[in-house]
């Protein structure tokens, strides 16, 4: 009976730490992800004139539209709520309140990618056609400032979830060795 028993807990664990890595990894390339137009691509198009702005963000919200995106902006939501749940009825549960934090920050940068950036992605597409526009300067205007901004949010809270889900790791493994 022990000898099941330990393979059980040692399923458990495999489940947890590979949920958990899973997690980690996917949190990471989406902070990596804002963390990248925060310092390169918003600085560098700062310097581009109206149309090249418009028309390169709009292409921009086109291609990030793909299933390895998605994958991992929804998955590291689900893959980080699923460790949390898993770490509940571990035997050592030191991890749980990183994880807890880790999914509260990336919560956060969720929402903000749902109620302002995306948003305004939209209204950026919505304004047609870099072409067809009448005043670039002002739909440039009313997106740059507050969407670079809140990408600054993006990044800070998906890169403290990162940091979280990273202790996370540490710990689990302590208590795995």
């Amino acid at each position: 009976m022990p000898k099941i028993m330990l393979t059980v807990g040692m399923t458990g664990n495999l489940l947890r730490g590979a949920v958990l890595i899973a997690a980690t990894l996917t949190t990471g390339l989406i902070a990596g992800l804002f963390y990248a137009f925060s310092v390169a691509v918003m600085p560098g198009l700062r310097a581009a004139e109206d149309r090249s702005f418009v028309d390169t963000m709009q292409r921009i919200n086109v291609a990030i539209l793909n299933g390895w995106f998605m994958l991992c902006f929804l998955g590291a939501l689900a893959l980080t709520a699923a460790a949390a749940l898993l770490h509940l009825r571990a035997a050592t549960r030191a991890a749980l309140p990183w994880l807890i934090a880790a999914f509260a920050l990336y919560l956060v940068m969720f929402i903000v990618t749902a109620a302002v950036n995306v948003p305004l992605n939209n209204a950026l597409d919505a304004a047609g056609k870099p072409g067809a526009i009448t005043d670039l300067a002002a739909v440039r205007a009313k997106f740059e400032a507050t969407w670079v901004g809140w990408n600054i949010v993006r990044a800070v809270a998906s890169t403290a979830a990162f940091g979280c889900l990273t202790w996370a790791l540490v710990l689990f493994g302590r208590s795995t060795a």
